[in-house]
């Protein structure tokens, strides 16, 4: 099909940039909240989105661990917290 190919190429791009940006020596994953009930994390979710419309999305992971039957259903959602940017040499004025 035409187009498949920009798409597939488009797509490989972006996992690379995403692979970058969240490297584990580029920062760490922060749990913000985590539930085993479902409408509750359904409820945090919606209350996130309107009170705070600046959040980046694409730095936020939402996990669902499937429960068994000897262990229950969990839902996570973590924030991507970047590692503090290195401060530049500075040179004193007296060298």
């Amino acid at each position: 099909m035409p187009g498949q190919r920009k798409l597939k190429r488009r797509r490989s791009e972006g996992a690379g940039r995403a692979a970058a940006r969240f490297a584990p020596e580029a920062g760490h994953w922060e749990v913000r909240f985590e539930t085993q009930d479902e409408a509750q994390w359904h409820a945090h979710i919606r209350r996130l989105r309107a009170s705070d419309p600046q959040i980046d999305w694409t730095a936020v992971r939402m996990d669902h661990f499937c429960g068994r039957l000897t262990q229950p259903t969990w839902y996570r959602l973590s924030l991507f917290v970047p590692n503090p940017a290195p401060e530049p040499d500075r040179i004193s004025p007296g060298n």
